[in-house]
């Protein structure tokens, strides 16, 4: 355990990036900003996962300078005077005690409830109109019956602004002084739905095969890599599960994860953040040996060549000795370059600490999401 704990704790370059271990804090929704404003008790909560041995931080979701990005009048913006204020002060503390931090860039897309929004009578950015079959979920009825009735289809000039704002907000994120620039592409956020053939009937640019879902998220990075220049990494969040149904996939083959993959690649990515509901599940079961075994993170690595992170379940098993086995197992054969640890981290915020030191953290429970810490 110590040997595999100590390798983790190996410091990684990307881009101009040099983050001093292995390991990231997930990013994880919190809506603790009123008014999008970040405030004190924000830095202070960030600083203390730096300070327990987090090497990146990856701030919760935060909205890209859009008035139709997010739902929660409590979730941060990324613009605005005083929520770059808010979040410098976040960045000054994590850099303080050691850690490295980049924000999550989010759009909620069809997943935008706007009945708890500030614009309550605009409805969601869809792309061809569609909330997306509803499958297995942890959404209620009633708020499925809400959300499902089709809406319009996203115009041209609307994708061109949201485009638009994605790099104004990157350009945000460095002006505050973050390290680098993370995007939600995943989880059925409007990105994903792009990718996602079930929400994306489109048969202009931004439909059709896997190489022209992928477009609007490409058009994002390259957006963004315009606004941010070279060397400032840029980290993609993606998954094949979504929250309208946890066994839909974007991606039927590795094929044709490997051409949106490639694609987001090419435009300029430099990590890739493979959300899975456990980090070692096989991501295409049914594929011939040894693919048939291969988790997220690791088809990410092998199809692109870039560095990856795998999150899912990692630490929620409290003794370890067991919980970190198969992740060390994983992590020594080469499957991934970093490890995203989400619901563990707010138990305990000196949980990568703890780790390496083979000490037992404090046990994950529900309230922990409930309260400060």
């Amino acid at each position: 355990m110590s040997r595999v704990m100590e390798s983790l704790f190996q410091p990684l370059q990307v881009g101009r990036l040099t983050i001093p271990n292995r390991i990231a804090m997930s990013p994880m929704t919190r809506e603790f900003s009123p008014g999008g404003v970040p405030g004190a008790d924000v830095a202070e909560y960030y600083r203390k996962r730096a300070a327990g041995g987090v090497g990146l931080i990856v701030t919760e979701g935060a909205a890209i300078d859009h008035p139709l990005a997010v739902d929660g009048t409590a979730i941060p913006h990324l613009y605005g005077e005083a929520a770059l204020a808010g979040w410098r002060g976040v960045v000054a503390a994590v850099h303080a005690a050691g850690g490295t931090i980049v924000p999550q860039l989010w759009h909620q897309g069809v997943l935008r409830d706007a009945s708890r929004s500030a614009l309550p009578q605009e409805v969601g950015n869809r792309p061809s109109g569609l909330w997306g079959k509803p499958g297995v979920t942890t959404y209620t009825a009633d708020y499925v019956a809400k959300m499902a009735p089709p809406t319009r289809p996203m115009t041209d000039s609307e994708i061109a602004d949201i485009i638009a704002a994605y790099g104004r907000s990157a350009r945000f994120s460095l002006a505050a002084g973050f390290d680098g620039i993370a995007i939600h592409g995943a989880h059925g956020y409007l990105i994903d739905t792009f990718f996602w053939p079930d929400t994306n009937r489109r048969t202009d640019r931004w439909g059709g095969d896997a190489r022209a879902r992928a477009e609007s998220g490409v058009e994002v990075v390259r957006e963004i890599r315009r606004a941010v220049g070279d060397g400032v990494p840029i980290i993609f969040r993606f998954s094949q599960h979504k929250q309208q149904d946890y066994k839909a996939r974007f991606a039927a083959t590795p094929q044709e994860l490997g051409i949106t993959l490639g694609a987001l690649a090419d435009a300029g990515v430099d990590m890739f953040d493979a959300s899975a509901r456990k980090f070692d599940f096989p991501t295409f079961p049914e594929a011939a040996a040894p693919d048939n075994t291969r988790p997220l993170a690791a088809w990410a690595r092998h199809l692109t060549g870039k560095p990856s992170m795998a999150v899912g379940g990692i630490g929620l098993d409290n003794d370890p000795r067991e919980g970190l086995e198969q992740l060390a197992r994983a992590f020594e054969q080469g499957m991934f370059d970093m490890i995203a640890v989400g619901r563990t981290l707010l138990a305990d915020p000196a949980w990568a600490n703890r780790a390496r030191a083979g000490e037992a953290w404090q046990p994950f429970e529900p309230s922990c999401a409930e309260r400060l810490l």
